[in-house]
């Protein structure tokens, strides 16, 4: 049995200390008109030691003071600990995943925010593109139309322009995501500005040229042909005189008396002037820029020479039949950018629109060619 009370110990030290001879007594006193005991100093000092545990062993019939080995001790210790540590591993896990950090606190709402910037700057970002990709159109459509300038390409526009469909949620991208798509929507958007900035540089020499471009245009029929009976053979599939097959042809053929004057119809520097094998005998080419040159074909005489700068409505030769032709005519063509394209559309100049409606219609007429 273990006696863990201070009665049992302070009735087994008074059992030891009488074997021992000591008389408990000595140290103290008695007041005799109250009867109260007053223990001495050794009995005082026997109150405050610290508790020892004893156990009757009940082979020896005493009382024996209980030792608790060192490795019970040091287990205790170590389970003390590690329990210790479990519960502050558990609360801590349990604390962080419901309630996080204060730093936690803080990143989550740093990166709510740099979302929230992130989505108003992609919205910017689209009203952005949506007025460039007006303006592109504009420019292509309209500004570019009227100087009759070539569109510019979207591989032009932006080099490394790679068009997606949508712009991937924000929701499960990172920040380093996050940072490199505004960096790259932002990049995309200053190519194609610095491409349209070219383009309006270009379209503004194109305003200035305007007049040269006009008088370099072709507007006028090459030989006088005020009641419109002169057309023989319009642009498009027409039947050879030769061949008697229909073959392409890419002209207009006016129809008139040999030695009729044949005119530039408009400013240029002659490019071709002499006698060619190709079929159109003697013939001239006129250079105008920005991308046309106009042909007269089968002349009976070439008055000008290659490298000569010309005005539009100045003789350039006269109406004949050289070449690969039936009879006196002027083969007349208009290339654009290399493309030889219908002439009936560049005659706007001197007619009106009655008589421009008679030209389209007769230049539509399918019969046989001069040519």
């Amino acid at each position: 049995m273990i006696f863990a009370c201070d009665g049992a110990i302070f009735a087994a030290t008074v059992q030891l200390r009488k074997a021992a001879g000591v008389n408990l007594n000595r140290h103290a006193k008695v007041n005799l008109s109250t009867g109260n005991y007053t223990p001495g100093s050794s009995f005082q000092a026997l109150l405050f030691m610290k508790k020892i545990k004893y156990y009757y062993n009940t082979n020896t019939l005493r009382y024996e003071k209980l030792e608790t080995p060192l490795r019970v001790k040091l287990l205790r210790i170590f389970g003390f600990l590690a329990a210790a540590l479990v519960t502050a591993t558990l609360i801590s896990f349990f604390a962080f995943r419901f309630v996080g950090s204060p730093s936690e606190k803080l990143l989550r709402n740093e990166n709510e925010r740099l979302k929230d910037t992130y989505t108003e700057l992609n919205d910017k970002l689209k009203a952005m593109q949506q007025q460039m990709s007006e303006l592109e159109k504009r420019d292509n459509g309209v500004y570019r139309a009227i100087f009759e300038a070539n569109p510019i390409p979207d591989s032009a526009r932006a080099k490394d322009l790679e068009k997606k469909l949508e712009i991937a949620k924000i929701e499960g991208m990172s920040n380093y995501e996050l940072t490199h798509s505004i960096i790259d929507a932002m990049n995309n958007l200053g190519s194609r500005m610095q491409a349209q900035t070219v383009s309006y540089n270009e379209l503004a020499n194109l305003m200035k040229n305007k007049e040269n471009i006009l008088a370099g245009t072709p507007a006028i029929q090459p030989v006088s042909n005020a009641d419109l009976e002169r057309i023989a053979s319009g642009f498009g599939y027409r039947i050879d005189p030769i061949y008697k097959t229909a073959k392409m042809h890419a002209g207009i053929d006016f129809a008139a008396p040999q030695g009729t004057p044949i005119y530039a119809t408009a400013d240029g520097v002659v490019k071709m002037a002499g006698f060619s094998d190709g079929g159109y005998g003697n013939h001239v080419v006129i250079n105008h820029g920005y991308g046309y040159e106009t042909l007269y074909g089968h002349m009976f005489k070439v008055k000008v020479r290659p490298g000569q700068r010309v005005k539009r409505g100045e003789i350039i030769g006269y109406v004949g039949s050289t070449g690969k032709s039936t009879g006196p005519h002027c083969h007349y063509e208009v290339h654009k950018n290399g493309q030889k394209i219908d002439p009936v559309y560049f005659f706007y100049n001197d007619l009106s629109p009655d008589q421009f409606d008679r030209l389209l219609k007769k230049a539509a007429s399918s019969n046989q060619s001069f040519d």
